[in-house]
């Protein structure tokens, strides 16, 4: 099966090929693509991430795409795919002002956060890669785990709102939360990005890589509360048992359920597209064939109806958390 995600980088050779210097593809200099892995609607990747932005927050745009390859035998459809921004391209330069700040694609151990276990390795930079300066990062570690937490929490907090923006990582955990998203930082270290936006000095979580969200997936799904998470994921931990931070986030959980998860519009949303990608998956029975990763038919046209209980689902148990007291 040759359906594999993968990126293009449309310069990638310039050094070697003077004359593609700064080639750009209808202004993309990289594009990633999805291939929509353990993925039955192939929605995920694309409606998450809508979610994020509708939410306010700072998220890749997306895009399907029916993809062809002439591997040597002519174009053969290969499938569906998501086509998704890359971080350090074009959503640096249209979610904010300036893009000329440190991007980092934590991996591993110290993505984690957990106290001690910072490694260059762990960040790996994605702009200003010559600059060896982690001094951003390791301002949020020791922010993090500043023995001021315990002691006097009105000092803590200012000392890690000098570093990360807290509001928008709460708010992106509501969001997370709320929607479902296990292969990430709480359950996994891996799959998001910080910036150091120059124009705050402050760094900015941003998500990536979506396919396993909406769904419960192969881990246990997060309770509205977070209360399972462990001090394992402190950045989580630590914040949800500060007073001030769980009333802001339970304010951002009650702002998600009430907008960009509304189930009405998400049931809207999951038909549209599910409508759009069908000739594209299943195939038309003319011109255009199925998608060879297509494992069922059947779950396929049955995944609107998941999407829309597993969001009804999610927005009651939100509803629930939000009248205790």
């Amino acid at each position: 099966l040759l359906k594999l995600g993968f990126k293009l980088n449309f310069d990638k050779f310039e050094d070697d090929y003077p004359a593609i210097d700064n080639q750009r593809f209808f202004g993309f200099d990289e594009l990633s693509f999805s291939s929509n892995y353990r993925d039955p609607s192939y929605l995920h990747e694309k409606v998450a991430a809508d979610i994020f932005r509708d939410a306010g927050l700072v998220a890749a745009n997306t895009a399907f795409y029916a993809v062809y390859m002439d591997y040597g035998q002519g174009s053969v459809y290969i499938g569906l795919y998501t086509a998704v921004e890359e971080i350090e391209d074009t959503v640096l330069q249209t979610q904010f002002t300036d893009d000329s700040g440190n991007l980092y694609k934590p991996e591993g151990t110290g993505a984690a956060f957990q106290a001690g276990t910072f490694t260059e390795a762990g960040f790996e930079k994605k702009t200003n890669e010559d600059e060896a300066d982690y001094s951003d990062i390791l301002a949020l570690f020791d922010a993090l785990h500043a023995s001021t937490r315990a002691t006097q929490p009105e000092a803590w907090r200012a000392g890690l709102e000098a570093v990360l923006n807290v509001d928008q990582f709460l708010h992106w955990l509501a969001v997370n939360t709320v929607i479902t998203n296990w292969d990430t930082y709480g359950t996994m270290a891996h799959n998001y990005y910080l910036y150091n936006d120059p124009a705050t000095g402050l760094l900015n979580w941003i998500p990536w890589d979506n396919n396993e969200a909406l769904t419960a997936g192969r881990r246990a799904t997060s309770a509205i509360d977070l209360a399972t998470i462990t001090a394992d994921w402190p950045l989580i931990r630590y914040l949800m048992d500060d007073p001030v931070y769980q009333s802001r986030y339970r304010e951002y959980v009650a702002g998600t359920i009430a907008a960009a998860f509304d189930p009405a519009t998400m049931a809207e949303t999951y038909q549209t597209f599910h409508d759009l990608i069908t000739p594209y998956v299943l195939g038309d029975g003319a011109s255009q064939p199925a998608d060879p990763a297509l494992t069922s038919e059947e779950v396929f046209l049955n995944s609107v109806t998941v999407l829309i209980q597993h969001t009804e689902s999610r927005y009651t148990l939100a509803q629930q958390y939000l009248s205790l007291p």
